[in-house]
């Protein structure tokens, strides 16, 4: 790991570059005393690096200067010999604050705790990185009770989800309701959007239940199905946009 000091007093930056190199793999690459000095550095090397020891009053100001003149994007370690700096240096790309005199326990520390975000940081790269890659999985089934006995209801076979009096129900392309025990919101959730599609806060529809769409007052659509329904489905206005995209679109 390739770390820049920035420090003032020559015998501390010494005496901090000798405790960083004593851990393995901790190469101090280049100690900067001013803010002039270390925004010139960083300017053309910040890439080369990987994180900073920086103490916070320098001859020629404090180092949060340094922020305000060029974008840091290495992680900081702030050695100081005062307290009252910590809210601002954690507000500075700071991930660890040692007050000085400071001993090699505290550098060792400070350098642990990098190596733990970073494994960290790694681990969640990975994660994401399957998630991208990995097909999301739908929903295939509901389990619904019916005569005393628990069945699978496919959801291939659902023309519609319908919320009424509070309670979710499933009518299927052969006629048959069940209930679902789940709300409408999280069955939304679970199911392929291509295939179903909310079309307003009570009704989720198949596209294969769809048979065609009709115009309707204030801008909504009336949906005929291919199975019976005892009420008008009506597209809300601020879906039919949507919902016709969704019909030319599925995968969008």
């Amino acid at each position: 790991m390739n770390i820049l000091i920035i420090e003032d007093e020559n015998k501390t930056a010494s005496l901090l570059k000798e405790m960083i190199e004593e851990q393995e793999h901790c190469l101090v690459v280049n100690i900067c005393q001013s803010i002039s000095s270390s925004v010139q550095y960083l300017t053309k090397n910040q890439e080369k690096i990987d994180l900073i020891f920086m103490d916070i009053l320098l001859a020629d100001g404090e180092s949060f200067e340094i922020f305000k003149q060029i974008t840091v994007t290495k992680p900081v370690i702030f050695c100081t010999a005062y307290d009252n700096y910590m809210l601002k240096a954690f507000k500075n790309n700071g991930i660890d604050y040692i007050l000085k005199p400071f001993q090699q326990k505290d550098i060792n520390a400070a350098l642990d705790k990098i190596g733990f975000i970073k494994l960290s940081l790694s681990k969640i790269n990975d994660l994401l990185e399957v998630r991208q890659t990995k097909p999301k999985t739908y929903q295939q089934a509901f389990i619904v009770e019916s005569r005393e006995k628990l069945i699978p209801v496919f959801v291939a076979d659902i023309a519609i989800f319908i919320l009424k009096n509070e309670h979710v129900y499933a009518i299927q392309f052969n006629g048959e309701k069940v209930s679902i025990f789940k709300p409408l919101d999280e069955i939304e959730l679970s199911i392929n959007p291509s295939i179903f599609f909310r079309i307003n806060r009570q009704m989720i529809v198949n596209r294969k239940a769809i048979k065609d769409i009709e115009p309707f007052f204030n801008r909504k659509v009336i949906i005929n199905l291919t199975v019976e329904s005892a009420e008008k489905i009506i597209v809300s206005r601020l879906r039919v946009s949507d919902f016709k995209k969704w019909i030319e679109n599925p995968e969008l």
